[in-house]
């Protein structure tokens, strides 16, 4: 009766699942999205996830480790960070920046927070926007094929065409994992399959958005845009 448990912070889930589970689900979906990345992109995709990755657990295992807390490395949160913040990079950017970029998500917007789910945002999302308010030229310099292009949103907004099917391919500049549709797709089949999200989360923000890009766009509910 007196025996003292550990229990997290709410909101409480039944899960037959560990985080590490849960974590190692996730890692396996970005891999269709990663591989990719580094096949549209070269050598240097490879190199700026392998520096966020490496930067986000470090910069994880040195925060408790300083403050004499369990380390919780093994849990993966931090690579999952890592990963979700380098596949939101463009794959020229400096490695210096990435590192900046991994130490903001893990540090300020993950551990200054209270740790793994009290962050009051993604911490791979806070690297980027981070990263977009600090160095907003490198952020938007997109390659493509070795040359600086611009995004099928930027072409449209020109008054130029782009193709659907290069856009779900993924033949278009971009960042490491956000160009080729078909990589995504795979990634939140297996997270729906496994049970790890619930797709009427993502179906809502989809209907969402076509709703109001049907209705406010000047160019209607044209599937290019």
């Amino acid at each position: 009766m007196n025996e003292l448990k550990h229990v997290s912070s709410n909101p409480h889930i039944r899960s037959n699942m560990s985080t590490q589970k849960i974590m190692l689900l996730v890692i396996a979906s970005l891999l269709p999205a990663a591989g990719f990345g580094i096949w549209n992109f070269g050598a240097g995709a490879l190199v700026l996830i392998l520096i966020c990755v490496g930067t986000c657990v470090l910069t994880e295992f040195l925060y408790t480790k300083g403050m004499k807390k369990a380390v919780t490395i093994s849990d993966l949160s931090a690579a999952v960070t890592g990963l979700l913040l380098a596949l939101n990079l463009p794959s020229n950017l400096p490695w210096w920046m990435a590192v900046i970029g991994s130490v903001f998500a893990i540090l300020i917007a993950k551990e200054l927070f209270g740790g793994l789910g009290q962050n009051f945002m993604n911490p791979a999302l806070a690297g980027r926007c981070f990263l977009m308010i600090c160095f907003a030229a490198h952020m938007t310099d997109f390659v493509y094929d070795g040359v600086s292009s611009a995004t099928p949103l930027m072409l449209i907004r020109q008054g130029n065409n782009v193709s659907l099917i290069d856009m779900i391919i993924g033949r278009i500049p971009g960042t490491i994992g956000e160009t080729s549709v078909i990589a995504l797709m795979l990634g939140a089949v297996l997270l729906i399959v496994t049970g790890v999200i619930d797709v009427r989360i993502p179906f809502t923000y989809i209907v969402t958005f076509l709703i109001f890009i049907g209705l406010f766009s000047r160019r209607g509910w044209d599937p290019g845009y």
